[in-house]
Order: C-alpha cells, then structure tokens, then sequence
C-alpha cells in the first residue's frame, strides 16, 4: 500500500514541477487534493476497514497528503516569485518625478457596491444585521441544517480555529449564520439582509478567494410564498441592474431551503449569468431559530458581493480587487 503511495507521490512530483503558471498549479492542487482526487477517495473508505488497517491507512494518507502540500507550496512561492521579479522589472517607478496634484481618495469598488446594495434593500423596508466571522460549528452548520458528513464541513473547505473542542469554531463560510441569529434574537415579521466577509480554504485565483463578501436577504412572515421571493428577486434585478435587465429561478438544492433554486439575468439580447442561490426557509432551520413553521414562513436568497461589482463593471479577475493597484482602482 505504502509503494503505491510512494508512486503517487513521484507522478505529483513531476507534474508539480512541470506546471509553467499558477493556474496551472490551481488545477493541479486540485487533481492531487481535492474531493475526486485519490487520497480523498481513499479517505472515504476508511470506514470499511478494521481497526488496524484504518490506522494504518489514515497514516500513509495524512503523510502523503502532508508531503503533496508541502511540494505544492514549494512550486507556489518559486512562481510567484517569478510573476514579482516580472511585475518589479516591468512596473519601475521614476522617483524623480515630482508629482504636484493632490489626489483625493474614494470608495473601493467593493464598498461601493456594498453601500449601494443597503441603500436599494432598506429603500424596500429591510433592516441591515451583522453577526460575528468566528463562528461555531451550531450556527455556521448545525442550525443550517448541514448533516454530519456534508463536504462543506470538511477541514479541506473550512478554516477551523483552535479553540475550544476540536472543529467546534470557525471562520464562518458563509452569512448564513446571520439569519438564524436574527431569528434567535428578534421577533418576526423580519425583513433584514445580511452583508459580510466570509472564509473558505480556497487559492487565490481569477474566481475564486480565500476571503470573500456576502450578502444575503431573510424574509420571515406569515403567509410568505415562493413567488413573494421570485417577486423580489425580479424588483431587485430590475433596481440594480436596470428595467431592461430579466431574471429566472432553476430548481437546485442547498441544505437550509426547501425547494431552493438558484437565480440567473441577463440583458435582453445577452446570455444568461448565474447570480446567487435562494428558496424557502427549511423547516427546520426555522425550528433552529426558535420559530413555529406551522405559524411562521419565509425565504432566503444570497450571492457574492465581489462578482456583483465584477459583473457591473465588466471585471475579468476576481483578484484584482484585492491587490491594491492604485491604476486599477482609480477607474471606478
């Protein structure tokens, strides 16, 4: 089994060796690390075992994964190095260059979009709520509705933080965790959205972070109806995108709805955009936040504040709102 291991391990070597770029180290990471990837399906079959089998298999597993990130971050700094020594060859400033103008500063892109989405959502009677980002495991999953065993509460996706019980606290992957705080503390009818920073074990790429903005909206009222949400989701793509611009709900599955759906626009004319993810509040999510679902509904829609301002603003790489490159942010 080890010589197996040992072999898998010389195949990474050279394929990590032999990526030219961090894209395609990404892609990589992901074919030697993540959930179709052979320790991770060597993982699941521990189960099946007996006792000293497992402990001697999750050993060669935790080893060779261990050695794989390792080579893995290796290759990382080495590229990254390379595209730095690239940008400080390319990008040398004149320090002789005396600049007389006084620029002044404004909003980053983010926070624009962040503001503007308030100012839409209270302009149509919602409240704005807040929550902590280092959560427990109870409110970022466990009232969410995440069985034991669901993907996304695996230390792969999540950042746990030492504290407490072993993967008891985290930073939060989601606002999620809002809505059942609300519940907890206020009495319905609720309307209240829910923007934030969130955390996943993400590398940094065009599409993805390893932190990120949310925001999401939670509706609890009597007599609420799936087409009270599809109504809302149309009023806010009209609102922010612009009357020109349409909206449409698929049938999809998230944890905490039931049905869910996730919701797409697009500009007449133009392809379809996958925005955000929505539904009706699950049962027993409400239960969670100490409400009756035989007296109380509602809904819940949410989506990324950081591809909202890449989709308004034509921004092909997620990244670039994160690195500070003042020619950049000036333009917005």
């Amino acid at each position: 089994m080890n010589q197996d291991y040992d072999l898998h391990l010389e195949e990474a070597k050279g394929k990590i060796e032999e990526s030219s770029d961090l894209e395609a180290l990404k892609k990589l990471e992901i074919e030697l690390l993540g959930k179709q990837s052979l320790t991770a399906q060597a993982k699941g079959s521990l189960g099946e075992l007996e006792p000293e089998e497992r402990r001697e298999l999750g050993l060669a597993l935790n080893e060779t994964r261990s050695k794989l990130e390792e080579m893995l971050e290796t290759r990382r700094r080495r590229l990254e190095s390379e595209v730095k020594g690239e940008q400080l060859e390319n990008e040398r400033l004149d320090l002789t260059e005396f600049d007389r103008g006084h620029r002044l500063g404004h909003r980053h892109v983010v926070t624009q979009t962040w503001e503007r989405l308030e100012d839409l959502f209270i302009g149509m009677g919602y409240s704005v709520s807040e929550g902590p980002e280092i959560e427990d495991e109870w409110h970022n999953f466990g009232a969410l509705n995440f069985p034991l065993g669901h993907p996304a509460r695996d230390m792969y996706d999540t950042l746990y933080v030492e504290y407490g019980d072993p993967m008891s606290t985290l930073l939060r992957t989601h606002t999620s965790p809002v809505q059942i705080r609300v519940m907890e503390e206020e009495d319905p009818p609720i309307y209240s959205i829910m923007p934030g920073r969130v955390f996943r074990s993400d590398t940094a790429d065009s599409t993805h972070m390893p932190v990120f903005h949310q925001i999401e909206a939670l509706v609890v009222d009597r007599g609420i109806t799936f087409g009270d949400l599809a109504g809302t989701i149309e009023a806010f793509t009209s609102a922010y995108f612009g009357k020109d611009f349409e909206s449409r709900l698929r049938p999809s599955y998230f944890p905490f709805t039931e049905p869910s759906a996730e919701f797409d626009i697009r500009q007449p004319g133009g392809k379809w955009l996958e925005l955000g993810g929505c539904g009706m509040v699950h049962p027993e999510v409400l239960k969670a936040g100490g409400l009756d679902p035989e007296e109380w509904q509602g809904f819940a829609f949410g989506f990324g504040l950081d591809r909202l301002a890449l989709m308004r603003h034509e921004i092909d790489d997620l990244r670039e709102l994160f690195r500070n490159d003042y020619r950049f942010l000036a333009q917005f």
